[in-house]
């Protein structure tokens, strides 16, 4: 949850004094005055779709852990040996 969000939750809902709101965040009364008294909202930012470094294995390490889940537990590959064998 957003720092401001957080503020206006303990001044708002919970009546908290200013005093205890600072020492809850740690931030100064006048910080603390001033994103009560501004009403600001927090900017959301749009996170662009990036593709997954192991989008180009992701079929063969599928197969490999279907393959493994068949198998008993001693039998069954580890991570750092899938990691080695994808190289």
């Amino acid at each position: 949850m957003g720092l401001l969000n957080v503020i206006r939750r303990l001044a708002l809902r919970e009546k908290l004094p200013i005093r205890e709101i600072a020492r809850r965040t740690g931030l100064s009364r006048n910080t603390i005055k001033k994103y009560l008294k501004s009403g600001a909202i927090e900017p959301k930012f749009a996170v662009p779709e990036r593709p997954s470094k192991l989008d180009p294995f992701a079929d063969k390490l599928s197969a490999w852990l279907k393959t493994d889940s068949t198998k008993s537990r001693k039998q069954r590959r580890p991570l750092t040996l899938l990691f080695l064998t994808q190289n």
